[in-house]
């Protein structure tokens, strides 16, 4: 099975937004520690900042990720900047883990970051999610800062 993307068509977008919060809550709660209330606050400001009035800024990519039959695998966004992307997000739905996809769908992402003039990618990726660390590793990536954090209540 191969994965390609897809543009978001724009009925798709409000699902899509939804969707992606929802995913950004739970990483939230469950790699940087906070509470659902934390999170949800947060994400809350974050998608106003990245989605003002719920529509993308200029230079922001949103795709469906499919396999070849057109069936929807997970979401992708990244955003242009100068020498390179920004990748907030490439996730893809639990059903289809484990199966050597998210490998394809990096390799995609990077296919389109080229072919848009990008010389580097540049991603955030929580200290707790080791299976996403590893898959970019194995691609190549270097990790280029880390943040740490100790809780004292």
């Amino acid at each position: 099975m191969r994965v390609r993307l897809r543009e978001l068509r724009e009925d798709e977008l409000p699902e899509w937004l939804d969707t992606a919060r929802r995913f950004y809550v739970g990483d939230l709660v469950r790699h940087a520690g906070m509470t659902s209330a934390e999170a949800e606050e947060k994400a809350g400001r974050d998608h106003e900042a990245l989605f003002p009035d719920g529509r993308p800024k200029e230079g922001q990519h949103l795709f469906a990720l499919e396999d070849d039959r057109g069936e929807a695998l997970g979401r992708l966004f990244f955003a242009t900047r100068p020498g390179g992307v920004w990748l907030y997000e490439i996730e893809l739905d639990e059903r289809f883990r484990g199966r050597g996809l998210g490998r394809e769908a990096m390799l995609a992402f990077e296919e389109r970051a080229r072919e848009l003039g990008a010389e580097k990618v540049t991603l955030n990726v929580f200290g707790g999610n080791d299976v996403a660390r590893s898959l970019y590793r194995s691609l190549g990536y270097v990790e280029e800062s880390v943040h740490m954090r100790k809780r004292l209540v």
